[in-house]
């Protein structure tokens, strides 16, 4: 973005002070799915060249070079799947635009293949699935190619109150290709990190609450938290019921979008997705619109500012942007019940994990020898050397600790979150100031990866809608010194259209992602 760099939120001439990793060109840097697209058509590229292209390059990225360990698990079939596509192309043509399309998904996104599903865990290393998961599914159906598995936060980063997003036992730590030294943020890391260094077309992250549009935000990307149950969450280790949802990472809006309609569906293990019958689109890149800011009326959620003075005057450079691209900003719309919901909204994710978890480690193959959240916590001690060398497990002690979801202390937690998040909180906010969505920093910028103390707040606004279960897209709004910084856009149930169209009119007319570069440090 012009301005941002004028006023020096983009200092790229520091940047060039800081030392980088040597990272070779790449014939496919920064392609869109379309672009891959097109090229399969006219026989520039087919899917078994685009698998091998992007497995070298994870090799060359992510296990030498850089090291961003972003990939836990390459696919050993993903070249006997592309060939069979590449077949199937030639004698019916594609199965749609994702035909032939290399993406990474989540290490607790069960595959039945050759991959083990373990959330990172060495609890559950060799854990193979014995079905494919709904996201699984519907990725192979539209002819894309699971290309691996991606690191996360251990446990989705439900595990420690100190822990360091990024990391998980399995798979160590994930760097942010912007700066090696910084965090990716989590708990999708790996899907953050993989798709914003060019390991992949685009990923699958999965969020609770913020860990599709943190990541993303972090790593110059677009991430969208679907509305809970657009996506079906059979075969995703789960954290809570009312909250957890898997999403797309990308590169652009149209690839986002483009993902989005392969993985939205009625799942019949999965009964919030009833739901969203009659209410998902048939084709979410219909609403990208480069014209798509213009008459829209758009709520600023000031309570969200004030982490960061640099992210706030980028916000403010943001809203001027948007106001010159035809949206009519509301300014301040915030929620009446903010903060108003944290204590219930962890509470209530205690009891549903432990209901989850357990529920999904009964139902694992024989060979997993951890089959309930209690022998999950036993082994961590037993293997603390290796499970817990930097911080504890004090998040599944609390959760062991909780009873049914028959307790009335959940089902009170529960119509708290639901009550303050929707009618008297999104809701009320959208109906008061008739407004299309709601903006604020997706937070960041990325901070020093600290195992000894843990994370570190940035700020963020992912908490409204994820409790209620509503849509959110992040978008590359610009950068601070060099690091990337997200703006985030959330409405109501099932305005995933709205956001799609909302989030490309200022991806158009902003135009701030940047490649990263695999500096050692940021510049500062």
């Amino acid at each position: 973005m012009d301005n941002v760099t004028r006023r020096g939120f983009v200092k790229t001439a520091a940047l060039a002070t800081a030392a980088a990793q040597s990272v070779g060109a790449f014939e496919l840097d920064e392609l869109t799915i379309a672009q891959l697209r097109a090229g399969q058509q006219t026989g520039k590229y087919s899917a078994q060249t685009l698998v091998e292209k992007y497995l070298a390059r994870i090799r060359d990225v992510d296990r030498a070079g850089p090291t961003l360990r972003a990939v836990i698990e390459t696919n050993p079939q993903a070249l006997e799947i592309a060939q069979a596509l590449d077949q199937e192309r030639k004698a019916r043509g594609p199965r749609g635009p994702l035909h032939g399309i290399p993406i990474l998904i989540k290490d607790n996104i069960d595959t039945a293949d050759r991959m083990m599903t373990t959330a990172g865990s060495l609890a559950l290393e060799g854990s193979i699935a014995k079905r494919d998961s709904f996201v699984a599914q519907r990725l192979r159906a539209a002819g894309a190619v699971i290309l691996g598995k991606t690191n996360l936060s251990e446990w989705a980063n439900f595990r420690s109150t100190h822990s360091s997003s990024g990391w998980s036992g399995r798979g160590g730590l994930t760097r942010n290709p912007y700066a090696l030294d910084r965090n990716c943020s989590g708990s999708s890391s790996g899907s953050g990190a993989g798709v914003a260094a060019n390991l992949c077309a685009a990923a699958v992250g999965s969020e609770t609450d913020g860990s599709i549009v943190s990541p993303a935000a972090m790593n110059a990307l677009v991430g969208i938290k679907p509305t809970v149950g657009l996506i079906g969450r059979s075969g995703i280790i789960p954290i809570s019921i009312n909250q957890d949802t898997a999403g797309p990472m990308a590169r652009t809006v149209a690839d986002a979008a483009a993902l989005l309609t392969a993985l939205a569906g009625v799942d019949p293990n999965d009964s919030y997705t009833q739901a969203s019958a009659g209410k998902a689109a048939k084709d979410y890149t219909a609403f990208v619109d480069p014209k798509g800011l213009r008459g829209m009326r758009l709520g600023v959620a000031r309570k969200f500012f004030g982490y960061n003075r640099d992210v706030d005057g980028l916000m403010e450079i943001a809203i001027g942007e948007m106001k010159k691209l035809g949206a009519v900003i509301v300014d301040p719309a915030d929620l009446p019940t903010h903060g108003k919901f944290d204590d219930s909204e962890f509470d209530a994710m205690l009891y549903e994990f432990k209901d989850g978890l357990n529920r999904y480690l009964a139902g694992t193959a024989a060979s997993v020898q951890v089959r309930s959240l209690d022998a999950l916590i036993a082994f961590n001690e037993k293997n603390r050397a290796r499970e817990m060398p930097y911080f504890g497990q004090e998040i599944l002690v609390k959760a062991q600790q909780k009873g049914p979801l028959t307790e009335k202390a959940y089902l009170d937690a529960v119509t708290k979150n639901r009550q303050l998040s929707r009618g008297q909180g999104i809701d009320a906010v959208l109906a008061k100031d008739k407004l299309h969505a709601i903006i604020a920093p997706a937070g960041g910028p990325a901070w020093l990866t600290d195992l000894l103390l843990g994370d570190h707040d940035i700020g963020g606004s992912s908490t409204p809608a994820a409790v209620a279960g509503y849509p959110n897209i992040t978008v590359p709004a610009g950068f601070v010194r060099g690091l990337p910084v997200g703006i985030s856009f959330f409405g109501a149930a099932w305005s995933e259209g709205t956001l799609i169209k909302i989030a490309s009119g200022f991806e158009a007319g902003v135009k701030a992602r940047k490649k990263p570069g695999f500096l050692n440090s940021a510049a500062v």
